[in-house]
């Protein structure tokens, strides 16, 4: 079997394909890079395991590494986001930041949903940090519910 070479995208999809977009550049100041699609086709349907899709979708550039596809489907209609971290196939996206207490700040000084303020991992109570002793994490929530992290190494 071939290997994988590199990461090329994460796609997440969200209610409201603007708004989105604008919340991770005006939020998380991860922009987008001019590439937008759309697709209506029963072949891309097979594909993606969805009956008569309908879809647009935007990337944003995380950093400079890392394509987000934030993908919105006008059909089928799809449901709310309604998983928990511990629930299996839930996965979240995490960002390092620079200060994660000054994100923190930001975040909570524009409304956005944080789920607690950050921790620092280090060994005791429960926590083996190992190598991620002294780094700080923190878990948000994007418009949809989306569960993200910001996550500070130890300078």
């Amino acid at each position: 079997m071939n290997r994988v070479t590199r990461m090329n995208h994460i796609g997440v999809p969200v209610s409201d394909l603007a708004r989105s977009v604008k919340w991770y550049e005006d939020v998380l100041g991860i922009a987008p890079n001019g590439v937008t699609i759309a697709a209506a086709n029963p072949a891309l349907g097979a594909v993606v395991e969805v009956e008569n899709p309908s879809m647009r979708a935007s990337f944003l550039l995380a950093g400079d590494n890392v394509l987000l596809e934030l993908i919105q489907y006008d059909s089928p209609r799809p449901m709310p986001f309604a998983g928990r971290n511990c629930d299996v196939g839930v996965m979240h996206l995490c960002f390092e930041v620079d200060d994660l207490d000054a994100a923190h700040r930001d975040l909570l000084e524009r409304g956005v949903h944080v789920n607690a303020d950050p921790a620092l991992l280090r060994d005791g109570e429960g926590v083996e940090a190992g190598a991620l002793a002294g780094t700080k994490i923190l878990y948000l929530r994007d418009p949809d519910g989306i569960q993200l992290e910001l996550f500070e190494f130890p300078s």
